[in-house]
């Protein structure tokens, strides 16, 4: 037990929230149940909105923010993965601290007063790094992994026992009367069961099994999962799930993914999906039955470290999330769903307890009512992404734009439509904090191996995450070949052909770097080819095979390969004579001789050994490091990382992740936006022609108040003297708000309004930073927002021609658009 004397320096909050997690320790015990029309808690039919938040892509400092502003957002729960593979680094070491006490992140959701949806997997996908399995689980003699295999299944249960059991401890299931009202088995394997027969059958049973042996007391759901054994739920994950019909009588109908956005790939420009789309998507889904929705994600993070999966994912995950990777609120989508949930609560008894009766009223579009003993609620649906119509129903007339749906609680009042968007969109911006960096620098030592001098040798080539276990992205290769002029292939010109499993791939001949590739997104095999200059004697040839993430999704995908792997690697010579060394004494050396000696860490020995002369440019194999100072407030910190290329950062020893900015967008995808479409994740992207990602997030917990120690490894080359630190602030506000509603605008936290560059009462045409007046225009528009929001931190105006002079307009839909700056 604790004990606080009264001269404790103890924060009074810290007191608090220690003394909530006592009471709730002792709380009373919750009976959560369900039938086909809600989830039932302690006897209360409840629909419940979910966001995900997966704790290892924050750090601890940022839960309690994130949690409150999901919260503040209209949730009910926060549902996250357990990550197997950072808790069991290696077999039975285990690591549950700091920014991986998920117990601690569940009681800071509890403290908040929200449920929790407990996602164990174990494995996960989450584009996460191998899907979050354990590297060292491949590596086991005789294992196969997510089919009936018992060595598998014996380590998946002794480690979903333990995470059972230390919630259990803490008393954090609602049976205990914790917030954990349901746990997940497994993760999306109906996607691929077929690819493993009836070992995948009798598999998933045995999930169930061992699952319900653990004796949770509460429900356990396995998503899509079509088949999923009674009496688990089989819940639904993807864009749309207002179709998804549960798999049994009396199971609630719930959808356990909301894409809120995509992941990216390098390569790839940045996803967004619109805010309209997601809202119209989830008042379809409760509109058409739907008991638990979950946003997947609510804030997306980052991907620290090396834990980012595919292969070829990008450190960011922001996901285009309701929350960004910083932890802002990104309106307009947080603000406009915030609508939307608290529009559905205000009809949850009609949508748990009422029948449902749909209408056709003419011009495409459904009344869809719910009618209890005492109550209603209605959708209008419009379905038709072509046609804004004017309807009437029940004596009452609506405007119901294309492809959206209108909410009304009572059937007579609409408290919301999926495409009137009255939340202002934010632009955040980056605010130079420094750049002013001192630079030393550190080549790689790579004497080694040039000269063949490995760890171990064998004559084979071998797979490359069998063989480093994923302790680094990279692998060298190395042998020698003795030529003489009489060798059939001898020629002055000779290249080296080497044949990859990927990702990455430079080869040195004699000393020399004779080229670099790196394989396509979604086809990681090619062949390297390139001259070299060979000699008469002994040549050496020096392979360095890098990996950037590894599978995280698919059948089998734990049995993807990587690195030259049998090969073939030859010398093709004369008259395309060759000479196959696959067979050859290949020396082999894991990892750079950096990593080994942690020399990003600020309290590595090499210290001494940093360069202060004239910083190379574009040189491959190189380490740079400098120090910097933490500019003052709460803001988000970014590192831009413009001029370098590919590699890795550190700060103060800890890993932001790996950089790729040589790696530039395609043009595919960017374009205008229209939610009136079917969202297709390779529509509405922004940054073609630019490097997939250019910002890097820097955790405050990750700074201190001193000098900080920044560390870059730079594999291929870049110019260091470019980066500098910046803080993300809100920078531009806007919103357009059609007459009859609130505009309401807000700095976020962050100052005042100073200026208001655009304000338009009538028709405005265009969108947030290209605003234009239409054909009638208020002419005391601008003074009207400047009078009320210049020197506030938030403001609101009525859209009504009475507060405005006449605009002129015989248009029957009036707006109002106004941009600002913070």
């Amino acid at each position: 037990m604790m004990e606080i004397s009264s001269h404790s320096s103890v924060p009074f909050c810290f007191l608090v929230s220690l003394l909530f997690f006592c009471l709730c320790s002792s709380a009373a015990a919750a009976n959560v149940t369900y039938d086909g029309r809600a989830i039932i808690i302690d006897g209360q039919r409840k629909l419940l909105v979910s966001g995900s938040i997966h704790y290892p892509r924050s750090t601890a400092q940022m839960w309690p923010d994130l949690v409150k502003k999901a919260k503040e957002g209209g949730l009910d729960a926060i549902d996250t993965y357990i990550f197997w593979d950072v808790h069991e680094p290696r077999k039975g070491q285990y690591n549950f601290d700091g920014d991986l006490d998920f117990i601690k992140f569940i009681k800071i959701v509890q403290a908040a007063g929200l449920y929790v949806v407990l996602r164990i997997g174990p494995y996960v996908c989450a584009e996460w790094n191998y899907g979050a399995f354990p590297v060292w689980l491949h590596q086991i003699p005789g294992i196969e992994l997510r089919t009936n295999n018992d060595i598998y299944k014996a380590e998946m249960q002794k480690f979903t026992t333990l995470i059972v059991d230390m919630v259990k401890k803490e008393n954090l299931l609602a049976s205990q009367g914790g917030p954990i009202i349901l746990t997940q088995i497994e993760n999306e394997y109906g996607n691929f069961i077929d690819k493993y027969g009836d070992a995948g059958k009798q598999y998933l049973q045995w999930c169930v099994n061992m699952a319900v042996s653990l004796n949770v007391g509460v429900p356990w759901i396995m998503c899509q999962q079509a088949d999923a054994p009674p009496p688990t739920i089989n819940t639904c994950n993807g864009f749309y799930c207002h179709k998804f019909v549960p798999n049994r009588e009396g199971s609630p109908k719930m959808w356990t993914e909301n894409w809120t956005g995509w992941f990216q790939a390098w390569g790839d420009a940045q996803p967004h999906r619109p805010a309209e789309d997601v809202a119209y998507a989830v008042a379809y889904f409760f509109a058409s039955g739907g008991t638990y929705q979950n946003y997947y994600m609510y804030h997306g993070g980052t991907n620290f470290g090396r834990t980012s999966g595919g292969p070829f994912l990008v450190t960011s995950y922001d996901y285009d999330a309701p929350l960004d990777e910083y932890g802002n609120i990104k309106q307009p989508k947080w603000g406009h769903l915030k609508k939307l949930h608290s529009a559905i609560r205000l009809m949850e008894k009609a949508l748990t307890y009422g029948d449902l009766n749909t209408t056709n009223i003419g011009n495409g579009v459904a009344v869809m009512k719910y009618s209890a003993e005492d109550t209603s609620g209605c959708f209008l649906v419009n379905v038709n992404g072509t046609n804004d119509v004017n309807v009437t129903y029940n004596g009452n007339e609506y405007f119901v734009p294309g492809r959206s749906i209108s909410v009304l609680p009572d059937c007579v009042q609409e408290a919301y439509n999926t495409a009137k968007v009255t939340t202002q969109t934010t632009l955040m911006i980056n605010k130079p904090a420094s750049s002013n960096f001192s630079w030393q620098w550190h080549p790689e030592k790579i004497k080694d191996t040039l000269k063949g001098k490995g760890s171990f040798s064998n004559n084979s080539l071998l797979e490359q995450i069998m063989t480093t276990g994923d302790t680094s992205d990279y692998l060298w290769y190395m042998t020698s070949v003795t030529l003489n002029q009489s060798d059939p292939l001898w020629n002055d010109t000779m290249n080296l052909r080497v044949q990859t499993k990927g990702h990455i791939l430079h080869a040195y001949v004699n000393k020399h770097l004779i080229g670099s590739q790196f394989a396509t997104k979604g086809n990681y095999k090619f062949v390297f080819e390139q001259a070299a200059k060979f000699q008469v004697g002994v040549n050496f040839i020096t392979l360095l095979s890098a990996t950037d993430g590894l599978a995280n999704y698919g059948a089998f995908y734990d049995m993807q390969r990587a690195g030259i792997d049998g090969g073939p690697v030859k010398i093709i010579g004369n008259g395309n004579n060759s000479l196959d060394l696959s067979n050859n004494t290949w020396s082999y050396k894991v990892g750079l001789n950096g990593e080994r000696s942690q020399i990003y860490s600020p309290s590595s020995h090499h210290s001494a050994k940093w360069k202060s002369d004239t910083l190379p440019t574009n040189q491959p194999m190189t380490w740079y490091k400098t120090t910097f100072e933490v500019p003052t407030g709460d803001g988000g910190l970014v590192l831009d990382l413009e001029g370098m290329s590919k590699g890795e950062a550190w700060v103060n020893g800890k890993s932001i992740g790996r950089y790729w900015l040589s790696f530039i967008a395609g043009n595919n995808g960017c374009g205008p936006c229209d939610h009136r479409q079917q969202y297709n994740s390779d529509n509405c992207r922004t940054g073609c022609g630019k490097p997939s990602q250019r910002w890097y997030h820097v955790p405050r917990s990750y700074t201190t108040q001193g000098p900080n120690t920044l560390v870059l490894f730079e594999e291929v080359g870049g110019d260091v003297s470019q980066v500098n630190l910046q803080t993300v602030a809100v920078g531009t506000v806007c919103a357009n708000v059609l007459e009859g509603s609130t505009l309401e605008l807000s700095c976020q936290g962050e100052g005042s309004f100073s200026e208001i560059q655009f304000a338009s009462f009538g028709n405005p045409q265009g969108s947030c930073g290209s605003f234009t007046k239409g054909s009638c225009d208020a002419p005391g528009a601008l003074d009207v927002v400047k009078k009320a929001c210049i020197g506030q931190s938030q403001c609101s105006i009525n859209v009504a021609e009475s507060v405005f002079s006449s605009s002129g307009c015989s248009e029957p839909r009036k707006s109002l658009a106004v941009q600002a700056v913070c």
